[in-house]
């Protein structure tokens, strides 16, 4: 199921990318992302879809972003409407940074279309991603389990750790907590983390 999302992204681009281009409800976490960022940052976006709205968020915050989407014609997107940012079609799982040479990086709405397996794996080459003093954001769902959703009418994978096991991960990651809120009602209802790297 998971190695299906990147198709499904790709079938329904347009839908998807109205769909996001209409919302926001993160914005509250961008704001308290971007507020430990240095002027000027190096952001990753992983799962970037077309930029918006997030992209467009951190560019008008002057900052510099490199985004990673597996869906072409969401890459394609996200390439014309911000030419001067760097944007790769590629697996996250499979995207090798050049360095560590991010000050922040996003995986909003997409870590947790992995098995958890991967989630942990991806999570580990975050933190070494992460300059000193770097911060990561993220959504996981509330408790460790599979959940199926929807999207255009195909089964959309979700998957979870455990609070607990994603404390634990930090830690051996050196990574901590900054924030975080389960199942946020200000945010659809999105479980965020908002960690950093010490």
């Amino acid at each position: 199921m998971p190695d299906r999302i990147s198709g499904l992204y790709q079938r329904h681009a347009a839908a998807f990318d109205a769909a996001r281009r209409g919302s926001f409800p993160e914005r509250i976490w961008l704001e308290r992302f971007e507020r430990h960022l240095p002027a000027g940052a190096e952001v990753l976006d992983l799962g970037c879809g077309g930029g918006e709205p997030i992209a467009r968020f951190l560019v008008d915050h002057g900052h510099h972003v490199t985004g990673v989407d597996s869906a072409i014609t969401l890459i394609e997107l996200a390439r014309t409407r911000f030419p001067r940012h760097k944007w790769i079609e590629a697996d996250m799982m499979r995207f090798g940074a050049e360095s560590s040479a991010y000050d922040g990086i996003l995986a909003w709405c997409s870590l947790f279309h992995l098995e958890v397996e991967r989630q942990e794996k991806l999570i580990r080459r975050m933190s070494v991603w992460l300059r000193k003093g770097g911060v990561a954001m993220f959504n996981t769902g509330p408790a460790h389990r599979v959940a199926i959703g929807q999207f255009e009418g195909e089964e959309l994978y979700h998957a979870s750790l455990a609070p607990e096991e994603y404390r634990a991960i930090f830690a051996e990651c050196g990574l901590s907590v900054i924030n975080n809120v389960i199942e946020d009602a200000s945010c659809g209802g999105f479980t965020v983390w908002l960690v950093g790297r010490t």
